[in-house]
């Protein structure tokens, strides 16, 4: 609402059924234009942590419903807060929350407490669950937008803000297949750091989902949706709806669960063709008690560890063991926990490089308790 009021109503409505409706509006514009049939890719399981975004889609759904059906799950009815539900439970868990079964191949995706965080995920054939987190969803995201500049004939850049925990699949897949500028910040402060990161570039994806068009931009793009010939036309004005798509004010799951809806139709995608555009590399996050995580202190974006003396050369010399790995440590902003995190070629690999840095960690930076043992 203040950033429609700031920006004079160009960015829409400052009420609550304006969101509604610019959201919604975008969403079936935009899916009119998808070629599936049927109800194949337009059904989808949320999981709302028994928080906000519950109460706010269920007003919403009808606005959007032609377009994509919805069955909450979690919707605050019962339950608690974020208790066995959840973004942070999926991902942290690896595997649904609790009061959802899911089909083989079903789409389903969860929201954090408050709405402003989304991951997507699925059983295949053989009941395997698989995880769609930030990295495949700014993939997604990045490679229909460059698409559509193509298609129209615009060369403009695109940014991807990532943090150091992003999988190095996913960053190598961004750099070398998609050639776009990637940049890395801070976690502890990434909503601050990349919001401003992401400014500088015209547009932005990260794990809170939020991307950045410039003004520039975004009168180039209305410019040529009224300009070029149909089917650069057409291009330009899904470009347009995309934007109005995206809640450019703050972190918004529904925003981006209607931007992953409306491209996976259009581009005819099952959540198993979107999973399969990269395979992430196995990886391992531990953590570490010490007696005062503020002996570790790092620099290039918590990735590299100054002090203390030696663990850095230490978790280098490690590294140097495994194919395809790197390994990193970071204090805890919250308690006196050193967090490890490690991936390589096999998850064997991962985990016994994540041991030994761990080991590292609790003979140089002052561990205490019991040391770290092997077995996850």
């Amino acid at each position: 609402m203040v950033y429609c009021r700031n920006t004079g109503g160009r960015y829409g409505k400052a009420t609550i059924e304006g969101y509604y409706q610019k959201l919604s509006k975008a969403f079936v514009e935009l899916t009119k234009q998808a070629s599936c049939s049927g109800d194949e890719y337009r059904s989808l399981k949320v999981d709302c942590a028994n928080g906000i975004g519950a109460l706010k889609l269920r007003e919403m759904e009808h606005y959007f419903s032609q377009g994509l059906s919805v069955q909450l799950f979690n919707d605050g009815s019962k339950g608690k807060l974020n208790h066995l539900c959840g973004a942070d439970f999926v991902k942290s868990h690896q595997k649904p929350p609790q009061g959802m079964e899911i089909k083989s191949n079903e789409r389903c995706c969860s929201f954090d407490g408050d709405a402003d965080r989304i991951v997507y995920y699925y059983h295949d054939a053989d009941g395997q669950f698989h995880l769609i987190d930030g990295d495949k969803i700014a993939t997604l995201i990045s490679s229909f937008l460059k698409e559509l500049l193509v298609e129209i004939g615009e060369s403009l850049n695109i940014g991807v803000v990532q943090t150091a925990y992003a999988n190095g699949s996913s960053t190598r897949y961004l750099e070398e297949v998609m050639k776009v500028l990637n940049h890395c910040c801070l976690t502890v402060i990434y909503w601050n750091i990349g919001h401003h990161k992401a400014q500088q570039f015209h547009n932005d994806q990260g794990w809170w989902g939020q991307a950045l068009f410039s003004t520039a931009v975004e009168m180039k793009i209305k410019q040529s949706a009224e300009q070029l010939e149909d089917k650069k036309r057409k291009a330009a004005k899904m470009l347009e709806n995309i934007i109005d798509l995206f809640n450019q004010a703050a972190g918004d799951a529904i925003s981006d669960m209607l931007v992953i809806e409306a491209i996976l139709a259009l581009k005819g995608l099952t959540v198993q063709q979107w999973d399969a555009l990269y395979t992430d590399l196995p990886n391992r996050q531990l953590k570490v008690q010490v007696a005062d995580r503020r002996v570790i202190s790092t620099t290039n974006a918590e990735r590299q560890a100054v002090t203390p003396p030696g663990l850095q050369e230490a978790i280098n010399d490690l590294v140097k063991k495994y194919k395809l790995s790197r390994a990193f440590v970071r204090p805890s902003g919250t308690e006196d926990v050193v967090r490890v995190y490690a991936e390589a070629d096999s998850q064997e690999s991962a985990d016994h490089l994540a041991h030994e840095v761990s080991l590292a960690v609790f003979q140089l930076a002052g561990g205490i308790g019991e040391r770290p043992q092997p077995g996850f």
